[in-house]
């Protein structure tokens, strides 16, 4: 195997939502494999855990306050950064909003809380991305992180899952619009994942033995089974890919 396929040195990247969980441990994927790590959250304090564990595994991170809810500000943070660092090749749109609520009792509020920072928000930092990518002529790769309700419709999630399966229909059309900018735009499903944000469901044991029940590999996933995915769309290894999802599930969506 040719490991230069996947390496990512000289690149920069940006993954929003990287003070914890899935989006940290992607900014530590992509610093390992050679990135620049453009970390983001809406406070810098909370980004010093992720930043040391980038520089504890060899890499360099560069921390950026953005709240992805807010297109301006959003925006504004990625074009300084952009600046600062000769543009920017890799994106991933991790960061996002989930809260579940009977269909019945959902306000507006909620809905645009959810739908502000998982696809509009989206939206509007792969545009100023792309946007870099064009300036620089080096094209790039934008990585969405959608949602097995991307795919499958889960009671009580309806704001959340309406926005991720927008963003998989954003992916699919950006990819057709940006391919000729040399602009890969693809997607990864995480299945179930223990995070600080889905922790409440995991301290159920009934709940969680119905869940693994219902994924082939009977076990979840853990945060580290994503980098090599990410590092695998962010690089060459996959230059002649855009516009998929790759579901990180364990089987749950062949299995259903």
């Amino acid at each position: 195997m040719n490991s230069a396929l996947f390496n990512l040195a000289g690149k920069t990247a940006l993954v929003t939502g990287s003070s914890r969980g899935l989006g940290q441990a992607m900014a530590i994927g992509l610093a390992q494999a050679g990135a620049f790590a453009g970390i983001t959250s809406r406070s810098l304090d909370s980004l010093e855990e992720t930043s040391e564990a980038i520089t504890a595994a060899g890499g360099q991170a560069g921390k950026l306050v953005m709240d992805v809810s807010s297109p301006a500000q959003a925006k504004a943070a990625i074009k300084s950064f952009a600046e600062k660092h000769d543009g920017i090749d890799i994106l991933i749109n991790n960061a996002g909003y989930e809260e579940v609520c009977p269909s019945i009792d959902v306000s507006e509020a909620l809905w645009d809380k959810i739908s502000d920072t998982n696809l509009k928000g989206a939206f509007f930092c792969a545009q100023e991305a792309a946007k870099t990518m064009i300036a620089s002529g080096r094209g790039g790769s934008i990585i969405n992180v959608c949602s097995l309700t991307s795919y499958v419709g889960v009671p009580t999630a309806v704001p959340y899952g309406s926005s991720k399966s927008g963003l998989l229909g954003m992916t699919r059309a950006l990819s057709s619009e940006w391919a000729k900018e040399g602009i890969r735009v693809n997607a990864i499903a995480p299945g179930y994942f223990r995070t600080e944000l889905t922790d409440t469901f995991y301290q159920d044991d009934a709940w969680r033995g119905a869940m693994l029940k219902k994924i082939p590999m009977a076990e979840f996933g853990n945060a580290e089974d994503l980098k090599g995915t990410v590092i695998f769309l962010a690089s060459n290894a996959s230059k002649y890919i855009t516009g998929q999802c790759i579901a990180i599930d364990g089987g749950y969506l062949a299995a259903i």
